[in-house]
């Protein structure tokens, strides 16, 4: 077999591996580059193999870091077959229309033909077929098993047979130890070779109870000062993870009951296909379904409003504060959450909640990193609000996490290619694996190719 690093090498975003096998190609997602200027321009790099050799795309689960240049792919010729659990496939659709629409207006006037068009990504879900967990499939030489990472609502990684009996598996992303809603990461399965995630390599989250008490005191002290909670939050899983925790928050009365906005018209499409699959034992935790029986909707509670049109939006500004305002994009690259940043950054009262990964020169880590003040729609925008970061609410394993998953396999690997990750994240992680584990881990860079 092997195996060429397409994507996700030495960053966080852009996931797209190549696995050959005799004249036999498949990927392993075809995500975008995300979180800088430099990184948007490397989507319109051309493809590292020919689009129109490959046999099939193995989707791991839907954020567009993993499948937002499937239409791109479309588009240069593939016509092969798209396989993942069903969920990420009815997620995917959603995902790809949204990214379809901001690529487009972030290439306004700039006289660059389109990323793709709505045709490619009707073209693309043509291709795509949901397969369930453990739902054996060959794709020629390759036999193919999807177990539930743990991630989002249908994410999976994948277990690759070839036909010398060598095995590899693809982490995709592994969820945050004991999330809501979907279940725990499934055990590793037995692989010769692993390629694993490590975006927060060096890390470790707070607990449940702690990331949930911060939230709370944050909101009261939102409260007391009259001020607005903003919360960046991407709209697959980290919105609706919110949405759970704040309708425990407010039914047990840890709360005031105030404003919540759910400024996303993505984040509420997506939040119906939840509430769609949400008595479906298959990817929901026992906790959750337990609520759910008991008529408990877990994406309901009082003061919660869902803001779809841009009209509705704007009226969030009426509403005086105390409240929440929660908006895409998660690293305040784009959305909604730009005008209520314009608006209440410079606001000494309010306050902005960061939940999930800052790439690296993205708004969002500027923020984080303490910038003074910050452009947005071309203009200087300061930034006076309490600034806060609560790691835990991530869907990503931290190091603890990450390790704990690779340990039982140890004995058999043979590698680990550490990919999605900063540079400084791998590194860590990679020498926490071969000292603790004595595993030989790489950290591969983009177009490396490796025999395996």
């Amino acid at each position: 077999m092997k195996l060429t690093f397409c994507g996700g090498a030495k960053t966080v975003t852009g996931a797209n591996y190549l696995l050959e096998e005799d004249k036999t190609k498949i990927l392993i997602d075809c995500g975008l580059f995300q979180g800088s200027n430099f990184c948007e321009k490397s989507n319109f790099d051309e493809f590292l193999y020919d689009p129109k050799s490959i046999d099939a795309v193995l989707v791991t689960h839907a954020h567009v870091d993993h499948t937002g240049r499937l239409p791109r792919l479309y588009k240069s010729g593939f016509r092969g077959k798209i396989y993942s659990t069903p969920p990420t496939k009815e997620f995917g659709k959603y995902l790809l229309l949204d990214s379809e629409h901001i690529l487009a207006k972030e290439n306004e006037g700039k006289n660059i033909p389109p990323f793709y068009t709505i045709d490619d990504i009707n073209g693309t879900m043509e291709l795509w077929e949901g397969k369930k967990y453990h739902q054996k499939f060959k794709i020629k030489n390759f036999e193919i098993e999807f177990f539930d990472a743990g991630h989002i609502l249908g994410s999976a990684f994948i277990l690759i047979s070839g036909k010398n009996g060598k095995k590899i598996i693809f982490s995709g992303d592994l969820g945050n130890k004991a999330t809501p809603l979907v279940k725990d990461t499934e055990n590793i399965a037995k692989a010769d070779y692993v390629v694993m995630e490590s975006t927060y390599g060096n890390r470790l989250h707070e607990d449940l109870e702690i990331r949930k008490n911060i939230l709370e005191d944050l909101i009261e002290d939102t409260v007391k000062t009259k001020g607005t909670l903003l919360i960046p939050a991407f709209a697959m899983e980290r919105t609706q993870d919110l949405l759970y925790e704040l309708n425990d928050l407010v039914e047990n009365g840890r709360i005031p009951k105030l404003p919540v906005f759910i400024d996303s018209p993505l984040a509420i499409r997506l939040t119906e296909i939840y509430k769609r699959h949400a008595k479906d034992k298959d990817y929901f935790d026992e906790e959750t379904l337990s609520l759910m029986r008991q008529g408990d909707s877990v994406f309901d509670f009082p003061g919660l409003k869902f803001t779809l049109t841009v009209e509705q939006s704007k009226e969030i500004n009426d509403i005086k504060p105390p409240k929440i305002i929660i908006a895409g994009s998660g690293m305040s690259q784009g959305g909604r959450i730009l005008h209520h940043e314009m608006r209440y950054l410079p606001d000494k009262k309010s306050a902005i909640l960061f939940i999930g990964y800052q790439a690296k020169d993205s708004l969002g880590r500027k923020i984080l990193d303490g910038q003074k003040s910050v452009r947005i729609f071309g203009e200087e925008v300061a930034v006076n609000c309490k600034v806060k970061n609560i790691s835990g609410y991530s869907a990503h394993a931290d190091q603890a996490k990450l390790l704990s998953w690779v340990e039982p396999a140890h004995h058999q690997l043979k590698k680990i290619f550490l990919v999605q990750g900063e540079e400084d994240q791998s590194a860590s992680l990679a020498q926490k694996i071969e000292d603790n584990l004595a595993i030989e881990t790489a950290i591969p860079s983009l177009g490396e190719e490796v025999l395996l």
